[in-house]
């Protein structure tokens, strides 16, 4: 698990493992872990959110403005 860097300083992202087609991420409070996969979220959301947790900046925004409920 790769610690967020939260650049903008208010995320809710404690960190995330990025896979072939899927990321997981664990927000803060929380040890549960959440999946997003190609298959359920889509390829394009998922790589999107890829490109956000390595800038560690605007995952927290995204995850919950398009994608809250299509983790696995």
């Amino acid at each position: 698990m790769v610690r967020y860097k939260n650049l903008g300083g208010d995320s809710g992202v404690a960190g995330y493992e990025l896979g072939f087609d899927y990321i997981i991420v664990v927000f803060i409070g929380s040890k549960k872990p959440y999946r997003w996969s190609y298959n359920k979220a889509g390829q394009q959301h998922v790589e999107n959110m890829k490109q956000l947790a390595e800038s560690g900046h605007g995952l927290n925004n995204y995850i919950m403005t398009r994608v809250k409920k299509l983790y696995d």
